[in-house]
This record gives structure tokens, C-alpha cells and sequence, in this order.
């Protein structure tokens, strides 16, 4: 799958179940392991654990690899693994503590808007 397609899904999926402050990184030329980094923040345990596995369904649904998602038990950092984009999902205050924009955040992916909000308005 074309990684901009995937990336897209996700970050849609993310904006379905009400992520805040979503970002993404691409990793390419930091490491050899996965092309994009997406960070998200939930409000609550129980958002962030239903949006990881609203990301991985998704992926799953629209034919992505979906590889494997982790901190569901707790909720506080989930993190899902779709092959080529790694989704870190974390509670405000973790994720200010890790700052994995620190980390990735060299080659920041501007997003287009939403194709569900541009649709909404060709429809009108």
C-alpha cells in the first residue's frame, strides 16, 4: 500500500475517535525500520485504548498491514504497528514526558485536509 494511503487511513482514524494534536514525522531517513511516525494524544485511558484499535481495524479493513497493537491493558501509551507506520497513542502527560517529537520530529509530513471533509462539501 502507497504510504501516503496509509498514513491517510490512519490519521482519519485517529480524527473519527477524536485524537487531539496529531502528527506526523517522516522517519526515512532515521531509521530503516518503518517510513512514518504518527503521534496522537486521548483524554482518557478508554479513548486511547479505542483508538488504537479503531487504527488497526481500519488498516486492517482498507487492506494494510496491520501488524501488531500494545497497551491496551493500561491504555496510558498504546502503540500500533502498521509495517510502515509506527502510531504511538499517549495520555498528555506521557506524552510530554517522552517528547517523541524530540525524537522524530526532524521531517514533520503536512497533511492535506480531511478527504471526508472535502467530500461533505462537494455533496452540498
Amino acid at each position: 500500500m502507497d504510504i501516503r494511503k496509509l498514513q491517510r487511513i490512519i490519521v482519519n482514524a485517529l480524527e473519527d475517535v477524536k485524537a487531539k494534536d496529531i502528527q506526523v514525522f517522516n522517519t526515512t531517513k532515521q531509521t530503516a525500520l518503518f517510513d512514518r511516525v504518527i503521534i496522537a494524544s486521548a483524554n482518557s485511558n478508554r479513548q486511547a485504548r479505542a483508538l488504537g484499535h479503531h487504527v488497526f481495524c481500519e488498516v486492517k479493513e482498507n487492506g494494510g498491514e496491520a501488524v501488531a497493537i500494545e497497551g491496551l491493558e493500561t491504555g496510558e501509551w498504546v502503540l500500533v504497528d502498521c509495517g510502515n507506520v509506527i502510531v504511538h497513542i499517549l495520555q498528555p502527560a506521557l506524552r510530554a514526558y517522552y517528547n517523541l517529537e524530540e525524537l522524530w520530529g526532524a521531517h514533520p509530513v503536512k497533511l492535506k485536509m480531511l478527504e471526508k471533509q472535502s467530500e461533505d462539501s462537494e455533496e452540498e
